[in-house]
C-alpha cells in the first residue's frame, strides 16, 4: 500500500502547475496574517517545511531581500516552481526531503515555520523532533495551520478523511499546544483566526524549553 507522504507527493507533483492560481485567495491571506505574525528582523536563517512553490519564500524577501530561507518539500515539482519563482535570489534556497527528516545538521537555523500543512504530517511528534534538533538553542517554531475548532474546518475535516487519501486530521488549538509541550517546546504566543470569512486558522510560536536545550 502506498504511504500517505507518497500519496500527498504524488498530488502535489499533479498541482503544482495551477497550485498558485487555484490557492490564490487562500495564499494571500494566510502568509499575509503569517508575515505579520513571525515578526522578523531580516537577519534570521528561516527554515520553511513543506514550503509548497515558494510564496511564503517570495513574500518574505519582499520585505527582506537579504533574509537567508531554505525551503523543504517532498514534491519535486512543487520545489522546481518555487526555485524558478526565487531564482534570483542567492539567499534562498530549496531542499527535496521529508518533514519527518529533515536533510539539515542540527542546531542551523533560527526559525522554523510550516505554513497550512501540519494536518498532512503522517508523525507530527517525529516531525517536532526534528525541528527541535535543527534549530538553535534560542530557536523557534511558528506553525499556521487550519484549526478544528471552526466548524466550517471540522466539516472540512470529515469531509476530507472520507475523500481526500492525502488528508490526515485536522487539529484544534488545544491539541496543537499539546503536541509542541510533549515535543519539548514552551508555547510563546498563540492565536485563533477567521481569514476571509471561511478559513479557520491557528497559529503558534514555540521556543525550545531551557531544560531540553542543552
Amino acid at each position: 500500500m502506498m504511504s500517505r507522504e507518497s500519496i500527498v507527493k504524488n498530488q502535489y507533483d499533479e498541482y503544482a502547475k495551477i497550485y498558485d492560481d487555484l490557492w490564490r485567495s487562500y495564499l494571500k491571506a494566510t502568509l499575509d496574517f503569517l508575515e505579520n505574525w513571525m515578526q522578523l528582523s531580516g537577519d534570521e536563517t528561516i527554515l520553511d517545511v513543506a514550503c509548497g512553490t515558494g510564496e511564503l519564500e517570495r513574500k518574505l524577501v519582499a520585505g527582506h531581500p537579504s533574509q537567508n530561507i531554505v525551503g523543504v518539500d517532498i514534491s519535486e515539482k512543487m520545489l522546481a516552481a518555487a526555485q524558478n519563482k526565487l531564482k534570483g535570489f542567492e539567499n534562498v534556497a530549496f531542499r527535496n526531503g521529508s518533514a519527518s527528516n529533515l536533510p539539515f545538521p542540527d542546531n542551523k537555523f533560527d526559525v522554523v515555520v510550516t505554513a497550512s500543512a501540519f494536518h498532512y504530517f503522517d508523525d507530527p511528534p517525529k516531525f517536532l523532533a526534528e525541528a527541535r534538533r535543527v534549530l538553535k538553542p534560542e530557536g523557534k517554531i511558528i506553525i499556521l495551520d487550519w484549526c478544528r475548532d471552526y466548524g466550517v474546518c471540522s466539516a472540512c475535516d470529515l469531509f476530507l478523511k472520507v475523500f481526500d487519501p492525502a488528508h490526515r486530521v485536522c487539529y484544534n488549538q488545544r491539541e496543537l499546544r499539546g503536541f509542541l509541550t510533549d515535543a519539548g517546546f514552551s508555547v510563546e504566543a498563540e492565536q485563533k483566526t477567521r481569514l476571509r470569512i471561511v478559513w479557520g486558522m491557528m497559529a503558534a510560536t514555540a521556543g525550545k524549553r531551557a531544560s531540553d536545550t542543552g
